[in-house]
């Protein structure tokens, strides 16, 4: 089994399987039994052991007993006496010593019967009937568990600060998305943010806790994982292919209402998928040029292209 789902048992023969591969099982679930023999009566030894330790602490205390009421009298000698009190002292220790075996032995025999530690799904078997395991050593089955699931990723340590930051806010929202299906995110919750940069890296290690009781998600499968740290209100977003690089900074082309071109510098934000956030420069309901920049001259004639699928038309280089 795997770290998260490890389950304790002893050395022994595999006599019965009680699930199949692929099933899904439940905290508890009787997985295997080794045989119990050997277990059985070890067990059965030690409580024999442990009725003789009682029956002689019961006889040294009846003995102790006698020469404690004659050590008064003198009737006995203090040596006597010493040994008769040791021999009990030594009786106790060794049913204390019997209880420990016969509880050893038990735990033994129930680790005969070994158990799911999680719900999850099984994967495929790594033992049938009649194999010998080994304690510690032989590895039986992986089990995964699917709902919730985790999803572990990085950030590099120059955006820790915003995190932590956003952290004491309170619960930070990821969303989770598959490569085959990415119009389609699966919100989760930040649950964890390791307790070190990597060096060999320099990037920090997070998870996401995602209930996935349809079971979209899959233990293994690469995913993209969005954290939001913030939400910005009003916010106003381009094509991220609009803003250009001048000397002076990033820029936009505004589609002025004669359909002439206005070079405004702008300072964007965070990105949004295929948008940018424009935090300066711009404002809501202005039009961009989001292609042929390179066609395009401050105070120039564009033109609006329609896009393939019915989309937002894009402002173009006119003539």
């Amino acid at each position: 089994m795997d770290a998260e789902s490890e389950a304790r048992f002893v050395s022994g023969k595999i006599m019965e399987l009680h699930f199949t591969d692929g099933a899904d099982v439940k905290k508890g679930s009787l997985l295997f039994t080794i045989d119990p023999r050997p277990f059985e009566a070890a067990l059965h030894s030690a409580e024999a052991d442990l009725g003789r330790a009682k029956a002689l602490l019961n006889f040294t205390k009846t003995q102790w007993s006698r020469v404690e009421t004659l050590i008064q009298t003198k009737a006995v000698s203090q040596e006597e006496y010493d040994t008769r009190k040791n021999a009990v002292d030594l009786a106790q220790e060794q049913v204390r010593q019997g209880d420990a075996a016969v509880e050893t032995a038990r735990l033994n025999l129930d680790y005969c019967s070994i158990r799911s530690p999680i719900d999850g799904r099984t994967g495929h078997r790594l033992v049938d009937n009649g194999n010998v395991v080994k304690a510690n050593e032989t590895t039986l089955l992986s089990i995964e568990r699917l709902d919730p699931i985790y999803a572990d990723f990085t950030t590099p340590q120059n955006q820790l600060s915003s995190v932590q930051k956003n952290m004491k806010t309170g619960s930070l929202k990821v969303e989770v998305r598959l490569p085959d299906e990415p119009e389609k995110p699966i919100d989760g919750t930040l649950t964890f943010l390791d307790n070190a940069v990597a060096d060999a890296t320099g990037t920090v290690k997070l998870r996401a806790t995602i209930a996935n009781s349809d079971h979209r998600l899959w233990p293994g499968r690469f995913v993209r994982v969005r954290l939001l740290l913030a939400t910005i209100p009003g916010a106003i977003l381009v094509p991220a292919v609009s803003p250009q690089l001048s000397a002076k900074g990033a820029f936009v082309y505004v589609v002025k209402p004669d359909s002439t071109a206005e070079m405004r510098p702008v300072k964007t934000g965070q990105r949004q998928g295929d948008s940018i956030v424009i935090e300066e420069g711009i404002k809501a309901g202005e039009k961009v040029v989001a292609t042929g920049q390179l066609g395009v001259t401050p105070g120039g004639k564009v033109r609006e292209v329609p896009p393939a699928g019915g989309a937002a038309p894009a402002a173009g280089s006119g003539g």
